[in-house]
């Protein structure tokens, strides 16, 4: 075999003809995370604990606002005479002591035990759906991750195949110099490449490194996670155009959540409104006072009397609650449905950017490459137009990657908010 067609085969065994992480079949399989496990990991990591904690709380609420004011038990001893003294005897029986033993409750008129646990019951609804919606973004972060991860993998895998394929290119080239087949300017040219293409390896290790610990820090896994399955969606195409938005923009748990919140305020404000009925607090006791009677009984009722104050700084306070409520509804509601807008937009953008280069551009520039392999082993064309094609190729096999990973991050952050059961287990 000559030194050209030596040259010839170890250009073929480039990128030309060969799909992305095809590569790395040879290398021993990894511990691999599917995008399902990493999903399930992350609806109940640190965030979400922290969420459900939250939630735990405001339950807590409800109960401590369900409950009638407690009654109040008093005892005293009264008529005790300093000058005359007491008396002898039993100081209980005997001894001339005015003692009671009574109990009061407060009645709480207006609702207000009923329109305070309303309100805490829609808080608690609140941050139950606050729940739900950091679980949604925790996932559509994860599924991020998890591909940023993927694409990393595979990126990292091209780089170290076009450095194996630069580095025996240059040991080549060495030998076609010492032969006289190469120029020396030639032999120095693919010496350069080689090198750049280290360093573009060392650079895709560190993205890969800094991706497995995005994605780790997410699914709380650990720093051992360093691979994923090939998990790629199995077919490009778009979201369906025909989804109603708006219903599913009122579906979405941080609309609910503010919802829950409006009805939260206005259950605030009916309970404001509702301190213009004073309560009444009622008791009765039961007196013992020797010489003049054993069994005494004393019956009160006492209210407060709100002369001049009708409570319009609570009322107030709770209309501007009710109105700031009512205003973050309208503001959450726009964004959710500009939300779904653009989430759809990019669906749509990226999926047929993904099936343009998986269609037709990466063919092409395969064909390209490969056409300038078998001319420059030929002699027809120079050491300058090989590499142009096969940087060219190198580009568009990371700009496929890149558009696929693009689409698979778009396409799963419209599933998680549409139809998470897609996904999800």
């Amino acid at each position: 075999m000559s030194i050209r067609q030596l040259y010839l085969f170890t250009l073929l065994g480039c990128a030309a003809g060969q799909a992305p992480g095809a590569w790395a079949q040879s290398a021993p399989p990894a511990p691999t995370l599917t995008l399902v496990q990493a999903l399930t990991a992350t609806r109940d990591n640190s965030d979400v604990a922290l969420a459900r904690h939250a939630l735990a709380a405001a339950r807590a609420d409800v109960l401590a606002a369900d409950h009638a004011p407690a009654p109040v038990l008093s005892a005293k001893a009264a008529s005790i005479d300093l000058q005359n003294g007491v008396g002898a005897g039993n100081t209980l029986t005997r001894k001339r002591i005015d003692k009671s033993i009574g109990i009061d409750w407060t009645w709480e008129r207006g609702n207000k035990r009923a329109l305070r646990t309303l309100a805490a019951q829609r808080q608690a609804d609140a941050t139950q759906s606050d729940v739900q919606e950091m679980q949604t973004q925790q996932l559509q972060a994860a599924l991020a991750a998890y591909y940023e991860l993927l694409a990393a993998q595979e990126r990292l895998s091209e780089t170290r195949a076009i450095e194996r394929s630069m580095a025996e290119l240059d040991r080549v080239a060495g030998l076609r110099v010492k032969a006289g087949d190469l120029a020396r300017q030639d032999a120095a040219r693919t010496r350069i490449e080689a090198e750049r293409a280290r360093s573009d390896t060392q650079l895709a290790e560190l993205a890969h490194e800094q991706a497995a610990l995005a994605l780790a820090r997410l699914t709380a896994r650990g720093p051992g996670l360093d691979a994923c399955a090939c998990d790629w969606p199995a077919r490009i195409e778009g979201p369906a155009p025909s989804g109603d938005l708006l219903s599913w923009a009122e579906q979405r748990a941080d609309v609910l959540a503010a919802l829950a919140r409006v009805q939260a305020a206005q259950a605030g404000l009916d309970n404001a409104m509702a301190l213009r009925k004073a309560d009444v607090t009622v008791g009765a006791s039961y007196d013992h006072y020797p010489g003049t009677s054993n069994r005494l009984v004393e019956l009160r009722a006492q209210m407060p009397l709100h002369w001049g104050y009708r409570f319009d700084g609570e009322i107030g306070r709770a209309q501007s609650e009710l109105s700031a409520a009512q205003e973050a509804l309208d503001k959450t509601r726009r964004l959710a449905l500009l939300d779904l807008q653009s989430l759809q937009q990019q669906a749509a953008t990226a999926a047929k950017r993904a099936a343009g280069y998986e269609g037709g551009i990466l063919p092409r520039a395969r064909e390209v490459a490969q056409s300038a392999e078998l001319a420059y082993a030929r002699g027809a064309i120079s050491l300058t137009d090989l590499l142009d094609a096969r940087r060219t190729l190198r580009a568009t096999l990371l700009e496929a990657l890149a558009a696929r990973t693009d689409y698979a991050k778009a396409q799963g952050s419209w599933l998680l908010r549409t139809q998470p059961q897609a996904l999800l287990p």
